[in-house]
């Protein structure tokens, strides 16, 4: 097997079970009642956008081979890359959704009974689901032997992640005052330590 046709297997792989890690957070989520929401429209262009680059584009790709000019061969040393980075971002992901549990929500909403999550590993970092994506837009970038399907991922993640974080911290301050403000000098937005 070629690495170009095991980072596609693994990046398919992936896939699934990004599926199957998010579908049972969100049956749940669908039973708590939402208090507050933001930006409803834009909202759903930027996930629209989100969806496109790291769902839509690498399955137009696979399946028909479009645009090949742009295809190129992966070697096993950035399959392996690509696939620790996917399996850290599933982790993260996994992590995220478990440690918010029914305040979970896809878009920037407000739940019942909404509390600032300080736990996990929301200890050190105040939006570890980014984390993830812009991880899986890295391992994406590894993984698909073609630059527009590779590099599709990390510009949809890159819109969404820099339209919509000043609007998502500014909803919380609202709703929490200073104690998000507390929580926001005690912690880094998505890389320890760093940012």
């Amino acid at each position: 097997m070629t690495a170009s046709l095991l980072g596609t297997y693994v990046w398919a792989i992936g896939l699934i079970a990004w599926f199957i890690i998010r579908y049972p957070y969100a049956r749940k989520a669908r039973r708590t009642a939402t208090l507050r929401a933001v930006g409803w429209s834009r909202e759903r262009i930027l996930l629209a956008i989100a969806t496109v680059g790291l769902f839509v584009v690498p399955l137009i790709w696979l399946v028909t081979g479009w645009p090949a000019a742009l295809n190129y061969q992966l070697n096993y040393a950035a399959v392996v890359i690509g696939a620790a980075l996917y399996v850290l971002s599933l982790w993260l992901f996994r992590r995220s959704h478990k440690d918010l549990g029914r305040q979970w929500s896809a878009s920037l909403e407000i739940r019942e009974a909404h509390q600032i999550v300080r736990a996990g590993v929301y200890r050190s970092i105040r939006h570890p689901m980014y984390a993830s994506f812009w991880l899986w837009a890295l391992a994406q970038a590894f993984l698909l032997p073609n630059a527009m399907a590779a590099l599709g991922g990390l510009v949809a993640i890159a819109i969404l992640f820099f339209t919509r974080i000043d609007y998502e911290e500014r909803m919380l301050i609202e709703a929490f005052g200073d104690d998000y403000r507390a929580y926001m000098r005690e912690t880094k937005r998505i890389i320890p330590g760093i940012y």
